[in-house]
């Protein structure tokens, strides 16, 4: 399953991550839900700490 997202970010974006993230999910157990969303966020850590060197150096 693919998720793409609009470049406005309308609601509907939002319905889609949801039911993504329902589908991606269903069935695992907590701890397999536990590890996937901090493997998500990990990955968000990471992207966030890109965009700050990328910034600075413009700065």
């Amino acid at each position: 399953m693919e998720l793409s997202i609009s470049p406005d970010f309308t609601i509907d974006d939002i319905h889609k991550i949801r039911e993504y993230n329902y589908e991606m999910t269903k069935g695992m157990t907590l701890a397999e839900r536990n590890a996937y969303i901090w493997k998500g966020a990990e990955r968000a850590l990471k992207q966030m700490e890109e965009l700050k060197r990328v910034n600075k150096k413009e700065v």
